[in-house]
C-alpha cells in the first residue's frame, strides 16, 4: 500500500484518532480531550475543549524551539523595486508591538478588525497581531470599491480598520484612503479608529480623531503577549460574493484551522521546516490566508510575499526570477497566471538564465486548470505541475496529489484524489450517488474535516440553506464533476457551467479543455447562450498567443472542428470569437456568469471584483458580431 492509500485508510478506519494525532503537531494552551465533538453545530465541532493561540503557533513556538533566526517572510516587490526579509524573531517583535498598539486602543478578544491593505509586510503583521489578541480579522482585498467595503464593514462591525495610503498596480496608483473614507461614510457602522500605513508613493490625509499613523502607533507600543482562546473561537471572517448581493462571511475557527493547515504543509505540499514556499496570490483571498501567511508559518517555513503581477512587473519571467533568487522549493499559483505567462512567452525564453535547481514542484488552484496549460508548464519547468481543488469554504485542499505521501501519478485535467478527511461523492439531482465516470454534483459527506466552515458570520440559516439543505447529510460544493474508475476527481466547473443542449447535459469546462489544446490559444472561456430550439448552445471566447498572425476565421474554423471531433456534434459548438482578453476578478477567475448574461442580452452589474471593467464592452462587441 502506498503512502496516500495508507493515510487514507488510516483516516477512514479511525477519523478520531487520525485527527487527534494531527493535533499533536501544534502547541496547545490546553490540549483537546477528543477530536470531533458531535452534537454541536450542524455537524459537530473540532477540538472544542482545547485552548490555543494561532499567533503563538505561527511565531513564538518556533522562537522558543531555537529557530528565531530562521527567515519567516521575504517581501519581494518588483513594483517598488524593494525587498525585505524578516526572521521569526524580527517578525514576532513587530507583531507583538502592533498587537500592543491595538490593545491599548481597546481591541480585545472577539472584536473584529477589518484589514484593507496591499501586499506589504504590515498586512501580514496585522493578521497575526489580531490572532495574537484573539481578535477576529476580516481581510478585504485592497482596492475593492467603496460600496463593497462598506457592506463588509456593516456585516463585520469592526472596532478598527487597518489600511494603507495606497496600493500599486503596473503603471498606476490605487488610492486606498479615499476609498476607505467613502466606505465609512456609506456604512451604517462606524469603526472607532483607523491605522493608516503611509507609503512613499502616495501619502494620505488623516481624519482627525479617527485616523492614526500605522507605523508610529506600532513602534510606540509595548509588546503584547499571546491570548489563549478556545479552539472554536473564530480566527477570521473572509467574505465571498453571495448570490443575493449580500457577501457571505466564511468563519474560520482557530483550532481546526491550525491543525489542518499544519498537517497539509507536509502531506499535500511535501514541505518541511526551513523550506521556501512562494504562493503567488493575495492576502485578500483564501489562498493568501492559508499559504502565504498561516500554513507556512505554522510549519516553520519561509514564505514569499509578492507585490506584483505574473506579467508586466517587469515581464513574464518574474516568477522564475523569484524562484531562483530566493531558493523556492514549491511555487503555488493560479491557472490564469500560467496562461498569462504562456501567452506572453510561449517558448519559455524568459526562463533562461534562472537557476531553478531548488524548485521541486508547482501547484495550481483557484479554478480548473486545463490539461494543455498544465502540460506546457511541466514541459517548460521539467517539474510536476499539480492541480488541486479547494474552496474558500474549506481553507485547504479537498483533493490533491500529496507530495508528502509519495506523489501518485498525475492525471492532467483532474484535481487528484480526495484528501484524508474529505469523503467526496458525486450525486444526481435527487441526491443519489452515481456510478464512477458519470458526471453529477460533487458533494462531501458530513462531517466536514477541520478548517472547514461550520457557519456563516451571523447567518446560520443562510449557511444551512446554501450548503446543507440541498443534499441532507452532505455539503454541496456547487461544483459539477465526476470521479473516474481509479478515484481521480475531475472538476468540470461550477454547477452553472453545466449547460443543457437539446436535453444533453454538457460541461463547458470540457469544451474549454478542447479549445485550450489548440496550439494558437492562450486561454479561453465557454458559456451557454440561450437558444429557442436547443435551450442552450455553447459560445467560446478565445485569446490567442502572442505572435499568432493567422486570420481569425481560420483559427475559429479549426476550433469548431476540434470540438466536433473531441466531443461530437451533440455539443452544437458553432460559435467562437477571438477577443484580446477575458474579464477576470482580481484573483484571476474568469467572470463566466457575467459573460453569460452579456451573451443572452440580460442586464448585468459590473462586478466589484473585476480587474478592468472596460473589458466587458469588448466582450459585448465581440458577442454581437455575426460572423463565425
Amino acid at each position: 500500500m502506498d503512502g496516500y492509500e495508507a493515510a487514507r485508510a488510516a483516516w477512514a478506519a479511525d477519523p478520531e484518532g487520525w485527527w487527534l494525532e494531527a493535533a499533536r503537531g501544534i502547541s496547545w494552551h490546553r490540549a483537546p480531550s477528543r477530536a470531533l465533538f458531535e452534537g454541536r453545530g450542524p455537524f459537530g465541532q473540532w477540538f472544542a475543549d482545547g485552548w490555543l493561540n494561532t499567533c503563538h503557533n505561527a511565531l513564538d513556538r518556533h522562537i522558543e524551539a531555537g529557530f528565531g533566526d530562521r527567515l519567516a517572510l521575504i517581501h519581494d516587490s518588483p513594483i517598488t523595486g524593494t525587498k525585505a526579509r524578516f526572521t521569526y524573531a524580527a517578525l514576532r517583535e513587530k507583531v507583538a508591538k502592533l498587537a500592543g498598539a491595538l490593545a491599548v486602543r481597546g481591541v480585545g478578544k472577539g472584536d473584529r478588525v477589518v484589514i484593507y491593505m496591499p501586499m506589504v509586510p504590515e498586512a501580514v503583521m496585522a493578521m497575526l497581531a489580531c490572532a495574537r489578541l484573539g481578535a477576529i480579522h476580516s481581510v478585504v482585498f485592497g482596492g475593492f470599491a467603496a460600496p463593497e467595503l462598506a457592506a463588509r464593514i456593516d456585516d463585520a462591525e469592526p472596532v478598527a480598520v487597518l489600511t494603507a495610503s495606497c496600493g500599486l498596480e503596473p503603471g498606476r496608483i490605487v488610492h486606498y484612503k479615499p476609498l476607505l473614507d467613502a466606505a465609512i461614510a456609506q456604512a451604517r457602522h462606524k469603526p472607532r479608529f483607523c491605522l493608516v500605513l503611509q507609503r512613499e508613493q502616495e501619502r494620505a490625509s488623516l481624519t482627525p480623531g479617527r485616523d492614526e499613523d500605522f507605523l508610529s502607533a506600532m513602534e510606540g507600543a509595548a509588546p503584547h503577549p499571546c491570548v489563549p482562546v478556545e479552539a472554536t473561537h473564530p480566527l477570521y471572517i473572509l467574505y465571498t460574493s453571495g448570490t443575493t448581493g449580500k457577501p457571505k462571511g466564511i468563519v474560520r475557527e482557530n483550532g481546526g484551522h491550525a491543525v489542518a493547515l499544519h498537517r497539509s504543509i507536509g502531506m499535500v505540499y511535501g514541505l518541511s521546516p526551513g523550506d521556501v514556499m512562494f504562493t503567488a496570490s493575495d492576502v485578500g483571498w483564501v489562498v493568501g490566508h492559508s499559504y502565504i501567511v498561516y500554513g507556512p508559518l505554522l510549519a516553520g517555513l519561509t514564505s514569499i510575499l509578492f507585490e506584483g503581477k505574473p506579467v508586466g512587473t517587469p515581464d513574464a519571467g518574474t516568477y522564475w526570477r523569484i524562484c531562483a533568487e530566493h531558493g523556492v522549493k514549491v511555487l503555488f499559483t493560479a491557472p490564469t497566471a500560467l496562461r498569462a505567462i504562456k501567452k506572453e512567452d510561449p517558448e519559455g525564453r524568459l526562463l533562461q538564465g534562472h537557476d531553478l535547481s531548488r524548485l521541486e514542484a508547482m501547484f495550481v488552484a483557484g479554478e480548473r486548470c486545463d490539461p494543455d496549460t498544465a502540460q506546457w508548464a511541466a514541459r517548460l519547468l521539467g517539474r510536476p505541475v499539480i492541480d488541486h481543488w479547494w474552496q474558500t469554504e474549506t481553507g485547504w485542499a479537498i483533493t490533491g496529489a500529496f507530495r508528502g505521501l509519495g506523489l501518485f501519478p498525475l492525471r492532467p485535467g483532474s484535481g487528484g484524489k480526495p484528501s484524508p478527511g474529505f469523503d467526496v461523492v458525486v450525486l444526481d439531482a435527487a441526491g443519489r450517488e452515481v456510478p464512477r465516470g458519470v458526471m453529477g454534483q460533487l458533494a462531501i459527506r458530513l462531517p466536514l474535516p477541520p478548517s472547514c466552515l461550520n457557519t456563516l458570520w451571523r447567518a446560520p440559516e443562510r449557511f444551512h440553506q446554501g450548503y446543507l439543505a440541498t443534499f441532507p447529510g452532505f455539503y454541496d460544493t456547487a461544483d459539477a464533476g465526476m470521479i473516474d474508475e481509479e478515484g481521480y476527481v475531475h472538476i468540470m466547473g461550477r454547477t452553472d457551467d453545466v449547460i443543457n443542449v437539446a436535453g444533453h447535459r454538457l460541461s463547458t469546462g470540457e469544451m474549454e479543455e478542447v479549445l485550450a489544446g489548440h496550439p494558437d490559444v492562450a486561454e479561453c472561456a465557454v458559456v451557454g447562450r440561450a437558444d429557442p430550439i436547443k435551450g442552450q448552445v455553447p459560445v467560446g471566447l478565445v485569446v490567442l498567443k502572442a505572435g499568432v498572425n493567422r486570420p481569425e476565421q481560420e483559427v475559429v474554423a479549426e476550433l469548431i472542428t476540434r470540438v466536433r471531433e473531441h466531443i461530437g456534434p451533440v455539443a452544437a459548438f458553432r460559435e467562437a470569437r477571438v477577443v484580446p482578453r477575458l474579464p477576470k476578478t482580481r484573483s484571476g477567475k474568469i467572470l463566466r456568469g457575467t459573460i453569460r448574461k452579456i451573451a443572452d442580452g440580460e442586464p448585468y452589474a459590473v462586478p466589484p471584483t473585476i480587474d478592468d471593467p472596460a473589458i466587458l464592452q469588448e466582450i459585448a462587441q465581440a458577442l454581437a458580431r455575426t460572423e463565425v
